[in-house]
């Protein structure tokens, strides 16, 4: 299954998609372009098959399951799911993206310490209500 941004809910790109491999999905990347908000919190979602263990470089290393990974930073993890074939996994992250662009996703909760003037902007962005 490939994915096209048609596929996808309005705000949400096809950024990265490997030929029966991962994919990578992004929200709005004409938004958060450096101009007005940090790249680095562009909203991202990973479908990859790697080792989800915390060592380094155990990402490179195939694995049978699937993960779908929704992250607001590069450390900011909102949530993750595991699915047994690629297929179900792209679903999935179609799935999120779509709930993210409702405004369903609690963003919030994956902070310790809040970022308002971020969390507005995504509450503008997605019409979610604070």
């Amino acid at each position: 299954m490939s994915l096209d941004d048609s596929d996808l809910p309005d705000g949400w790109r096809v950024w990265n998609e490997e030929r029966e491999g991962r994919v990578i999905l992004v929200y709005r990347p004409d938004v958060f372009d450096a101009d007005r908000f940090d790249p680095a919190c562009l909203p991202t979602v990973y479908v990859t098959n790697g080792s989800r263990r915390a060592r380094p470089g155990a990402g490179q290393y195939e694995t049978d399951e699937w993960h779908v990974t929704l992250f607001l930073e590069p450390e900011v993890e909102v949530e993750s799911t595991r699915y047994d074939a690629r297929d179900d996994a792209v679903d999935g992250a179609r799935a999120v993206a779509d709930r993210f662009a409702r405004g369903d996703v609690d963003y919030r909760g994956a902070y310790q310490v809040p970022r308002e003037a971020y969390f507005e902007a995504l509450d503008d962005l997605t019409g979610r209500k604070a």
